[in-house]
């Protein structure tokens, strides 16, 4: 192989992309125009893979699977999952701008939880099937 060698195969199924069939017929002909159709749609992938970094880091995605069962202040946060006020600030505020979750104020005191989505739901859920975890509220 030359030194080229992954720019050609890059260039190669680039230009599969925009062909109507694949070099090889293993019986997914019919589906190519809705796979072409949907790999097109690079913001929505671009968006997921954001979402997904978000959550890579331990620390957050804890915070994230706490929300999704109460709302807590920062102080209750931090106690729970052992991390200073600070540090669950940070992730927070991370959430909250991806739009993981939201927050309200009473007087002084400011709440977080997960907002009743369907991202939220399917990463809840997520997190619950992979960790074999069965929700309290539900049966």
């Amino acid at each position: 192989m030359s030194v080229d060698a992954p720019k050609y195969h890059a260039d190669h199924i680039k230009s599969l992309i925009h062909e109507k069939t694949l070099p090889h017929n293993h019986g997914e002909q019919e589906i190519v125009p809705f796979i072409k159709e949907t790999l097109s749609k690079t913001e929505d992938f671009q968006i997921l893979a954001e979402m997904f970094k978000l959550l890579d880091d331990f620390s957050r995605l804890r915070i994230f699977w706490l929300l999704c069962h109460c709302e807590e202040c920062v102080a209750n946060i931090s106690a729970i999952v052992d991390m200073s006020s600070p540090a669950v600030s940070h992730h927070l505020k991370l959430l909250k701008t991806a739009g993981l979750i939201e927050s309200r104020r009473d007087g002084k005191e400011v709440y977080y939880k997960t907002p009743d989505t369907p991202i939220c739901r399917l990463l809840h859920h997520g997190i619950e099937e992979m960790m074999e975890i069965k929700c309290k509220n539900k049966d």
